[in-house]
Formats: structure tokens, C-alpha cells, sequence
């Protein structure tokens, strides 16, 4: 045991070395690794911020509303702004040239109000174009207030109690968190933060098994004392602090990066300090230890470096998708995300996101995983450098 840890330190280091030696590829994974965080939270802050702004802005865009002055008053009493539609809107909305949804009233609006008829109005918008979707349903709260006033004034002009419009009381009660709310917007950091991980290793498990197959250093590496496994072990645990390494950063990014924030809202809702970092850290190490002895599995079939990548690629596209299962799955989450890799980590750093607990058992599920999963592709990289040492 001891030969085998000497053996498998020397390999480490000398792998280490070598990854290191390729600045051109260590600086493009360590920068995008540290403009992961920033990146992530300027956009998101960006959003939300528009979706606030959008939110804010008292604007009615109409066109006939000449004819209809008591719902022209209605909307000024609201404090809001009447433009006129151009003429082409319906052109404008459908290639989403055009943000706002457009009111549009028929002629005779007001005789049909004061006959007692309900008058048509209608909301000219388009499904694809989202920013104009998003504002029909504050026009339509404004159109609604309008009908209930008209409906309240009508029933006072005949002595009717106005209650008899509402005959129940309705509250709301919301049940989210704080930080629950939060993860609406920040469900996509554990996604980054994973592909951070799979792309650190992803080179270094590559070049370290058939980038040396294919340079012809690894026949001769063979040759030396230490035992197949003694190299796979020092080649993996190389891999596995390098992709460590880009997750580390890839976190830690997240911490400075709130200050970018540009969301009053955001800032005050999502809270990722320390204690999080460090969850997020304790989540990723055994998935990246994982990820690269399969990765390395993978690669060692493969003759040459580009068909490794392109045998990796199934890896990455695994690893890419699995998380998100979660948004497609609108029963919530479920006993079984956590025996999938990746899906299991996306999982519970969704779970420090919104601050829930974490018991014993939901980790040792996925660490139990890695655990194993690391340790048949181990046995089979061992294997196979057994079987080219002895030709």
C-alpha cells in the first residue's frame, strides 16, 4: 500500500506539472470559470430589473378611445399615460418590434355604457412576443377595475348594495420563503456551476489519456515500477483537483459578484454568503472526482485526442441535461433525483438556494453514487493499462 501511494503521488505530480505547463488552455478554463458568477448575476439582475420596470410603467397604448371618454377618465384617475397606437401595430406586435400591448375600442362604446349594454373592447397583443404579453394582463386589471366601478355606480344609482358584487372575501397567503422566491431567479447557479466542473476536467482527462496515447508517452510510462494502478490513481486524483479547482473558483465568483447586482429586489432576496459556498463545494467534490474517472474512462478507448473528445461529448451532453429534468417535472421534486448524478447535485444546491436543511441520508445518496461510479471506471482505466503494459 505504501509502494502504491508513493507511486501514485509521483504520477500526481507530474500531472499536475504538465496541465499547468498549457497556459493558453488553463487561462481560457480559469477565466470562464471566474466570469461565470459576474456574468450570471449582471444578466439575471438585468432581467429582473426590466421585468420590475416593465411592471412599474402606467402606459396604455389605444387606438379608438376617442370613443369611449368615462373609460378615458378611468384610466387617467389611475395615473396612467394614454398614447396612440400606430397604425401598422399589428405588424409591429407580430415581428416583436412593438412592446405593448394594444387596447382597442369600436365606435359606439359609450351610447352601448349608457343603454346598460356591455360594450366590447379588446386586447391586441401576441403570445410570441413577450414583452408585449407581459403587459396585457396589467391592461386587462385596469379594464376589469373599470367594469367593477361601472357595475358599483349602477348598482348605487338603484339603491343595491355595492357587497352583493363581492360576496366573498378573498386573501392570499403566500407560503414562500425569502430565499425560496429567490430560487425562482437563481435556479440556473448550480447548472453553471456544474458545467464549470465538467469542463475543468474535461481537458486534463482527455490529454492525460489519449492525448498521451496518441503523443506515445504512455507505452513508456508503462514501463516504470509503478503498478497500473498506482498511475491511474495519480492521473485521476490530478484531474479531479483541477476540475475541483475551476469549481472553487466558479463559486467563489459568486461572492464579489453580488455587488453587480442592479435589482434592488434580487439583491435583497438572494442570499449566498460563506455557508453556501462551502455546501456548494461539499456537493461538487465527489461528483467531480466522479465525472473525471469516467471522463477518463471514455477517453482511454480512444486512439487519438479528437475522438476522445467526440466520445466525451456523450458525457457532456448527459451531464448538461440531467439537471434539467427538474424543469420539466411539475410534480415537484422527486425521491429519485437524488440516485442521478448531476441531477442530485443540482438538486440540493437548490436546496441551500432556498435555505432548506439537509439531512444525513439525502447526501450519502449521492456521495454513495460518485463513490461507486468512481470506482468502476478506476478498475476498468486499471485494467486497461494492465492489458497495454503487458503487450
Amino acid at each position: 500500500m505504501r509502494a502504491l501511494l508513493a507511486g501514485a503521488a509521483v504520477v500526481l505530480r507530474k500531472e499536475l506539472i504538465d496541465a499547468l505547463r498549457d497556459r493558453r488552455t488553463l487561462l481560457v478554463v480559469l477565466l470562464s470559470s471566474v466570469a461565470v458568477g459576474p456574468l450570471v448575476l449582471v444578466l439575471l439582475s438585468g432581467l429582473v430589473a426590466q421585468i420590475e420596470e416593465r411592471a412599474d410603467q402606467r402606459v396604455v397604448v389605444a387606438t379608438g378611445l376617442e370613443h369611449a371618454p368615462t373609460l378615458r377618465n378611468y384610466l387617467e384617475r389611475q395615473s396612467v399615460e394614454i398614447r396612440e397606437a400606430p397604425a401598422d401595430h399589428e405588424a409591429q406586435l407580430k415581428r416583436g418590434r412593438f412592446g405593448d400591448p394594444v387596447l382597442k375600442v369600436e365606435p359606439g362604446f359609450e351610447a352601448a355604457l349608457a343603454r346598460g349594454e356591455m360594450p366590447a373592447v379588446a386586447i391586441v397583443s401576441d403570445s410570441s412576443n413577450r414583452r408585449a404579453e407581459a403587459g396585457s394582463g396589467r391592461l386587462a386589471q385596469w379594464l376589469a377595475g373599470f367594469a367593477s366601478e361601472q357595475a358599483s355606480l349602477a348598482l348605487a344609482l338603484r339603491g343595491v348594495p355595492t357587497a352583493l358584487l363581492r360576496p366573498i372575501d378573498v386573501e392570499h397567503h403566500d407560503l414562500a420563503s425569502t430565499r425560496s422566491r429567490a430560487a425562482q431567479f437563481t435556479g440556473m447557479l448550480p447548472f453553471f456551476v456544474l458545467m464549470a466542473v465538467l469542463y475543468g476536467a474535461l481537458n486534463a482527462a482527455l490529454d492525460t489519456t489519449a492525448g498521451e496515447r496518441e503523443r506515445g508517452s504512455l507505452e513508456p510510462l508503462l514501463t516504470n515500477p509503478a503498478s497500473p494502478l498506482a498511475l491511474v490513481l495519480g492521473k485521476w486524483g490530478a484531474v479531479a483537483a483541477l476540475g475541483m479547482g475551476v469549481a472553487l473558483l466558479s463559486v467563489a465568483s459568486f461572492l464579489p459578484a453580488q455587488a453587480l447586482i442592479r435589482s434592488e429586489t434580487l439583491r435583497s432576496l438572494f442570499v449566498f454568503g460563506p455557508a453556501e459556498a462551502l455546501a456548494f463545494l461539499a456537493l461538487l467534490a465527489p461528483l467531480a472526482a466522479a465525472l473525471s474517472a469516467l471522463m477518463m474512462a471514455v477517453a482511454i478507448r480512444s486512439k487519438s485526442f479528437k475522438e476522445a473528445q467526440a466520445s466525451t461529448t456523450v458525457v457532456i451532453l448527459a451531464a448538461s441535461l440531467l439537471p434539467l429534468v427538474t424543469l420539466f417535472e411539475q410534480g415537484g421534486e422527486q425521491p429519485w433525483y437524488l440516485w442521478v448524478p448531476a441531477l442530485a447535485q443540482a438538486t440540493l444546491m437548490n436546496r441551500v438556494l432556498r435555505g432548506e436543511p439537509l439531512g444525513a441520508v439525502d447526501i450519502a445518496q449521492p456521495l454513495l453514487l460518485s463513490a461507486l461510479l468512481a470506482a468502476l471506471c478506476l478498475a476498468y482505466l486499471a485494467r486497461r493499462l494492465r492489458a497495454a503494459a503487458v503487450r
